[in-house]
């Protein structure tokens, strides 16, 4: 039997089969090298280590927030005159302190597509803590790319974020009732997501995530493949009033993105706030200005708690981790008309009567 020989790639054959592994980065770490390189050239450290730094993670919503976060901290080392590779903990420890006053970059209203301005609120203490987080994680990886030293936020304190708290604002079952029969009246894709992202609990970058191929079927029921943080995907059920707004909405079409635009493009984020904002205007809401997809998760979990429904199987629901995750979202805690007091009150009454 003649043996396989193994050829030694000529010099031609090697530089054709070369290839740029950053080319197999996802968008978001292309697109911060980009803007890095733009600024800081493409033969400075930083470039490569920052695009690295956001590739490494699995989740689509973990890579935006890191490079958002790292972003903030980059703008604000280059207005001091420092590179980012060279920052200290003084430099460090400043910026905690001038997150907690420095306005955030809102859109402009009437002005260019995607164009910002700093006319925003100062960042709450859960923003400024994941911006200090970002910042904090590159550098980790930083040294052991051997880009750089330490850490410089190593001993800077973070903001204390309350686990069990949230400044989502809720909405009550019968506010939400108007936001869907609005959502119905307005168009069948309204309705469709809005029923999706309040019965399923998604968080709404999975469920923008989706084709309509993914349209499955399990044990009895038609599910959707939600990648949830951690790039894990989980089947999700997708119960028959939301089933029906989708497949009157999706009109048959099994290719495309699930929920798509009048030209066919993925529906994005801030189309989905805005469309939102609109509907909770229409329906006469309160939180006209403050609704945004989040608001519809909280729904599902303090209005599932509140129906009876077990912890355990709403914390599963949503993929947490953590069952003090789930009542953090739950937006019927500590209601005055459950507080205790009233309990006590109505016994010792009855004691006194005697």
């Amino acid at each position: 039997m003649t043996e396989l020989q193994l050829r030694a790639p000529a010099a031609g054959d090697v530089a054709a089969a070369v290839a740029d592994p950053r080319e197999d980065w996802p968008v978001e770490a292309r697109r911060l090298r980009e803007d890095l390189a733009a600024v800081y050239g493409e033969g400075d450290a930083l470039v490569d280590v920052a695009g690295g730094w956001v590739a490494r993670w699995p989740s689509a919503n973990t890579r935006r927030a890191y490079a958002r976060g790292f972003r903030v901290w980059e703008a604000y080392c280059r207005q001091r005159g420092v590179h980012p590779l060279a920052a200290t903990f003084p430099l460090a420890d400043a910026f905690a302190r001038y997150l907690e006053t420095a306005p955030t970059m809102v859109r402009v209203r009437g002005g260019r597509r995607g164009e910002l301005a700093p006319t925003g609120k100062p960042r709450s203490d859960a923003s400024r803590a994941n911006v200090l987080s970002s910042a904090s994680s590159f550098y980790t990886y930083a040294v052991r790319a051997g880009a750089a030293s330490g850490d410089p936020f190593e001993a800077v304190l973070r903001p204390v974020v309350d686990p069990d708290e949230s400044s989502t604002q809720g909405l009550t079952e019968d506010e939400t009732a108007r936001l869907i029969t609005t959502a119905a009246a307005w168009s069948p894709r309204a309705e469709a997501l809005v029923l999706l992202l309040y019965l399923m609990g998604p968080r709404v970058d999975e469920v923008l995530a989706l084709d309509a191929d993914q349209l499955g079927y399990d044990r009895g029921h038609r599910t959707l493949p939600l990648r949830v943080k951690g790039g894990k995907v989980r089947p999700k059920p997708v119960v028959p009033l939301a089933l029906d707004a989708l497949e009157r909405y999706l009109g048959g079409r099994t290719s495309g993105p699930l929920f798509a635009t009048r030209t066919g493009a993925r529906l994005g984020e801030p189309e989905v706030w805005k469309l939102l904002r609109r509907l909770a205007k229409k329906a006469g809401l309160p939180q006209t200005d403050t609704i945004k997809p989040h608001v519809l998760r909280h729904g599902f979990i303090t209005d599932s708690l509140d129906a009876g429904v077990p912890l355990q199987d709403v914390q599963d629901a949503v993929n947490h981790r953590d069952p003090r995750t789930t009542q953090r979202y739950n937006r019927r805690r500590r209601r005055h008309e459950t507080h205790p007091g009233h309990t006590l009150a109505a016994r010792l009454a009855d004691k006194l009567a005697e």
